[in-house]
């Protein structure tokens, strides 16, 4: 449960920027994953897969870091490092 509530906070948060942005879809996000956030690279990618069904990032690719570090400040953590999106000027020919 703890998994799905962080990824699907995340898919909000890129559909919202994906919004601002005035995008028409996200090509990459770019992930990192807290040594205490509970999912491998895997693992998120299956979660992030179903929550991003549908919406402006479902065929984003995935890049993902993952840290070791158990006393990070955000090891509970799943944190967007980047997100590339395409905008309507981008897609046309």
């Amino acid at each position: 449960m703890h998994e799905t509530a962080l990824v699907r906070n995340l898919v909000h948060r890129v559909e919202k920027l994906c919004a601002e942005e005035q995008a028409q879809r996200v090509v990459e996000v770019a992930v990192w994953l807290g040594a205490l956030c509970h999912m491998s690279p895997e693992h998120f990618t299956d979660h992030f897969r179903q929550e991003a069904a549908g919406t402006c990032a479902d065929q984003a690719q995935l890049r993902i870091e993952t840290s070791g570090d158990i006393n990070h400040p955000n090891a509970q953590d799943v944190l967007l490092r980047s997100l590339d999106v395409e905008t309507e000027d981008e897609a046309s020919p």
